[in-house]
């Protein structure tokens, strides 16, 4: 009896390691940045890197926000991000409905076409993309990368929310329908809380992939006033080209406070959205 009440325990301790590694795991960066942002010039040109600073300084948080409009930076880079994870979702949602609901050749040709556009390298396109952006004149605006952080968001947006609309069984809008609920009705009383999850996980997906783009953004904007954060970043260099690591690791640091907030907000979206599809199902 006793071994079979231990080996629960043992199993169960080795759980709590696991899951205590996989979050180290996963921290040391933001730890590491961390401990970067609070060390003083003298430490960081040591050849033995420290773990913990000798002697914590804010003076590379003061340096970045002095040096470079970081508060104006990610207060465009929010604006992008959330415009394009918003439109994005509208976007694909209804269409992912269409492709999970009427099956056809048309719809498996999209689906199909869906997968392949996510194997080539979005470096092939960036010069015909920067000349239609040109002619249009979206060159060096906030609204033109939104168009292209949409425009490379959504396939794989699509992709997901379909496999989400396909686990709703169709049973639920034909009881919904022998009711007298219209397509529209079911639709909004029935599968829309159901995807809620999808939604959400999809909102997430487009909004970091829009916070944390570079590329594109690179070659569409210009002038640092509309400058979104990654570009601001690069920015952090020396006379010779070379990272000043400090006020690097403090931007760096509060680069990531918006997108960690977002997720904190996000998530309670997505356990409520789960419980209930839980409940509907």
């Amino acid at each position: 009896m006793r071994r079979a009440d231990s080996s629960p325990v043992g199993i169960r301790v080795l759980q709590y390691v696991a899951l205590a590694a996989f979050i180290v795991f996963l921290a040391f960066p933001l730890l590491w940045l961390l401990s970067t942002a609070l060390k003083t010039p003298r430490e960081l040109a040591l050849t033995d890197p420290t773990w913990i600073p000798d002697n914590p300084t804010l003076a590379n948080f003061s340096d970045a926000f002095g040096e470079q409009d970081l508060v104006g930076a990610a207060a465009r880079s929010l604006v992008v991000a959330l415009f394009s994870s918003v439109i994005t979702v509208l976007v694909s949602l209804p269409a992912a409905y269409a492709m999970a609901r009427y099956r056809s050749l048309v719809n498996r040709v999209a689906i199909g076409w869906v997968l392949v556009s996510q194997v080539f390298p979005f470096i092939l396109i960036i010069i015909p993309l920067f000349m239609i952006l040109r002619d249009i004149g979206l060159i060096n605006t906030l609204p033109g990368l939104v168009a292209v952080h949409v425009t490379f968001t959504l396939p794989f947006a699509l992709w997901m929310l379909q496999g989400y609309v396909r686990a709703v069984p169709r049973e639920l809008e034909e009881a919904a329908a022998v009711d007298g609920a219209t397509r529209l009705r079911s639709i909004a009383s029935v599968v829309a809380p159901l995807l809620m999850p999808g939604v959400v996980a999809t909102l997430l997906f487009a909004f970091i992939s829009s916070w944390n783009e570079f590329m594109f953004a690179l070659v569409i904007l210009q002038d640092p006033g509309v400058m979104t954060l990654p570009l601001t970043l690069v920015r952090f260099t020396g006379p010779e080209g070379v990272a000043r690591l400090g006020p690097l690791a403090a931007a760096s640091l509060m680069a990531t406070i918006p997108s960690l907030i977002f997720f904190a907000i996000i998530q309670r979206r997505l356990k409520s959205g789960l419980m209930a599809g839980a409940v509907k199902g």
